[in-house]
């Protein structure tokens, strides 16, 4: 178990880095709004999608979300942008799904978030709990 720094408003937060002696590498990556590390054979993935750009400006526009709000989680929080700029950053050669974990429930658009994963990355994507 490797743990790694990632950006978050919280005390020393972090992703987790899981390797077995199967051959699974398997990254956790929750909490966080950027990653600054690259991962090489990462067979399978936990991935925070926690909202979509656009449906969080809508819903302050709408008054369902307060601004301050959706600052704090725009700064501590993978969008589904920074999501699919991470996948595609990443050596994604040996992945065989991806999990999505910590989609908002009201920021977030599931299908749309597991379709566009599930095209960049080319694999099976399921969608968890928060």
């Amino acid at each position: 178990i490797l743990p790694f720094e990632v950006e978050h408003d919280a005390a020393e937060p972090v992703g987790y880095l899981f390797k077995s002696d199967y051959g699974y590498k398997v990254l956790y990556l929750t909490d966080t709004k950027y990653v600054k590390y690259k991962f090489k054979g990462i067979t399978h993935m936990m991935l925070e999608v926690n909202y979509v750009y656009e449906k969080m400006l809508q819903n302050v526009k709408d008054g369902v979300l307060h601004q301050a709000l959706s600052n704090r989680v725009m700064e501590s929080h993978f969008s589904l942008e920074n999501a699919v700029e991470f996948l595609k950053a990443n050596d994604l050669s040996k992945l065989q799904q991806i999990n999505l974990i910590h989609l908002s429930s009201t920021n977030a658009d599931a299908e749309r978030i597991k379709n566009e994963i599930q095209q960049v990355s080319g694999v099976p994507v399921y969608i968890g709990g928060n």
